[in-house]
């Protein structure tokens, strides 16, 4: 189970670097 807990945090934390970069984009 600690596999997916990863994935999840890493999946979020891969949204949120795309929404920073389109909104200086």
């Amino acid at each position: 189970m600690f596999m997916i807990d990863k994935m999840i945090s890493l999946i979020f934390m891969f949204l949120l670097i795309i929404c920073v970069l389109v909104g200086v984009a």
